[in-house]
């Protein structure tokens, strides 16, 4: 009898793979709910959103809150859901200053963090951590290729982003791989909406082309401003300054603008036409890089729920650097500082069907990693 008790025991915890069944896992994902970046935000948590009801796993629970692109708030909120909620993972902001305030106290705490997006320079080099993935990029890696695309045609550029971590990797990013000249390199205040005084100096300054980072509603103020002024210089940017979420917003002014993304809507794969279609069922709108993002760190998580139990952090650490998913941008694998090797593309905002969205145009990069991973000591 002892025997066949041993046996249903072992039988009820194996499944049919001979894996353990993963336990429960609750989950903290604090994002952009409210306010200027909320578009980012929605997208953000409906990726992720989609992701966990497509893995079937109901042990796995996720806990939202709104930081309201306030550091402090997220703060407030990642100690509560740690020390109150029990949470076993964070996950889902969107801002780096905002991660830069909640990552050290969670790793601290010994609390996995799975990126959605923001990756600040100052956690993929020196200050990587173990239980840190990021499942986006790494903030330069956009940037980059731009400044690579830039080389062909353009000799002298104006750049443009805002004044915190992001803004700062940003224009890091492009200046690593441009080689022209720069006809000004201009820091605006988060959050900023009236442009006015940075389009009378672009005008001014000679440029045969503009780059622009400028997430969520101030790339929306920008470019609408931006078209209203007359000005006829070209303007290219990361993926976020002309995503999915914001088009509708920025209008036609947006059509024929160059951009940088791992993934755009049209790929013609399986996968991200299932990603699409799945998404447009689920929300009624196209998704957009946040959403792809987030979709690929919600597959991420949920493999590695399913293989390990996340209180046993080597085990669960190891089936996350497996990343063993299908991501609709195709190829996928952490670096060492488990951050993004991936291909980078050009895209172009055209309008397809009455709506406007992301034409890929070629890759510029391939299996594109960044500059920081050689001083991660992991």
């Amino acid at each position: 009898m002892k025997k066949i008790l041993v046996a249903a025991t072992m039988a009820l915890g194996l499944g049919a793979s001979g894996l353990a069944i993963a336990q429960p896992l609750k989950i903290g994902m604090i994002t952009t709910l409210s306010g200027g970046g909320a578009g980012l935000g929605v997208d953000t948590r409906d990726g992720f959103m989609l992701a966990i009801k497509q893995s079937g796993n109901k042990d796995i629970t996720v806990v939202t809150e709104d930081d309201a692109q306030k550091p402090e708030l997220a703060v407030q909120i990642a100690d509560k859901m740690i020390q109150s909620d029990n949470v076993d993972l964070l996950t889902g902001i969107v801002w780096s200053n905002l991660l830069m305030a909640v990552v050290p106290g969670a790793v601290a705490q010994d609390k996995f963090y799975v990126s959605t997006n923001a990756a600040p320079a100052a956690l993929a080099g020196a200050g990587c951590n173990k239980l840190y993935f990021n499942a986006a990029y790494q903030n330069d890696n956009l940037h980059e290729a731009v400044g690579e695309y830039a080389n062909k045609s353009y000799k002298k550029m104006f750049i443009l982003a805002p004044n915190y971590p992001a803004g700062k990797d940003s224009l890091t990013g492009f200046k690593r791989y441009y080689k022209g000249e720069l006809a000004g390199e201009v820091y605006t205040k988060v959050g900023q909406t009236d442009y006015a005084a940075e389009i009378a100096q672009m005008r001014a300054s000679g440029a045969d082309g503009i780059f622009v980072f400028l997430p969520g509603g101030m790339g929306i103020s920008f470019m609408k401003q931006f078209a209203q002024s007359g000005v006829k210089i070209p303007v290219m940017g990361p993926g976020f300054s002309f995503s999915q979420d914001v088009l509708p917003a920025i209008g036609d002014a947006a059509l024929g603008a160059k951009a940088s993304g791992q993934w755009a809507p049209d790929f013609d794969t399986d996968v991200s036409r299932k990603f699409v279609a799945d998404f447009k069922a689920e929300y009624n709108r196209l998704p957009s890089i946040y959403a792809l993002q987030a979709y690929d760190a919600g597959q991420l998580i949920a493999s590695a729920a399913a293989k390990a139990d996340v209180k046993d952090t080597e085990a669960f650490r190891a089936e996350l650097l497996k990343a063993d998913i299908k991501s609709p941008r195709g190829k996928f694998k952490f670096n060492t500082n488990q951050h993004p090797i991936q291909d980078i593309y050009l895209t172009e905002v055209v309008k397809k069907d009455g709506v406007l969205t992301n034409k890929t145009v070629e890759k510029i990069f391939a299996d594109h990693g960044d500059a920081y991973a050689k001083d991660c000591k992991i």
